[in-house]
């Protein structure tokens, strides 16, 4: 292999392997996905156990949260909001779904919020290994779902979250990032940052961000 000719992962990014040309991810990175996914399916992953921090909702199958009108929400919203429709379901059933627009998954047909993050991610992991070679947006879907994880194991653990930085990227977008953020695409432009570029873009406005 000649390092300085090699094809990159997209995703560390080192130079592919002879037996890895064609795919946009190294094995390793492949690895990585894979655990990741792993991590947040069944009754005792990442999902489940996230469920049980809300309070006084309990159980694997999605919050349960009541309360008398008016009174403040007896919960952790930020949990809630993973843990509902539209929270880490939602995410991986997107990804499925525009996996499927490749031509590498099959929807699944709904049920509680628990089965429908288990055969999310047991259509991706079944999948993974073509959407490594064939799946352009293979690194943005390794940073979401990596940066999903992370958040989640922050908030079962009771770690104090990083600090969120707002940044402008020059096309006025504003992106929030942390000290440890590997990087980021604007949303807007398109432009790709790594950790050091993202650092180094100017911080927002206080009014703006």
């Amino acid at each position: 292999m000649n390092d300085e000719t090699a094809p990159l992962c997209v995703t560390c990014p080192r130079a592919l392997y002879d037996d890895e040309h064609g795919r946009y991810i190294c094995r390793p990175c492949e690895r990585r996905i894979d655990e990741d996914l792993l991590a947040l399916a069944g009754p005792s992953g990442l999902y489940a156990r996230l469920c049980l921090r809300i309070q006084p909702g309990r159980g694997t199958g999605g919050p349960v949260v009541s309360g008398t009108r008016g009174a403040s929400m007896p919960c952790n919203e930020l949990v809630l909001s993973l843990t509902s429709n539209g929270g880490i379901v939602s995410m991986l059933e997107s990804w499925v779904e525009d996996w499927a627009s490749y031509g590498l998954a099959a929807l699944g047909h709904g049920g509680r919020l628990q089965d429908r993050v288990d055969t999310a991610v047991a259509t991706l992991r079944l999948n993974l290994s073509r959407a490594a070679a064939r799946h352009p947006a293979i690194d943005e879907f390794a940073r979401e779902l990596g940066q999903c994880a992370r958040e989640v194991e922050i908030l079962i653990s009771g770690e104090r979250q990083p600090r969120r930085i707002p940044v402008t990227c020059p096309c006025g977008t504003i992106s929030k990032v942390t000290l440890s953020t590997e990087g980021f695409t604007c949303r807007t432009c398109g432009s790709d940052y790594g950790h050091r570029e993202a650092l180094n873009l100017p911080m927002a406005p206080r009014a703006a961000a």
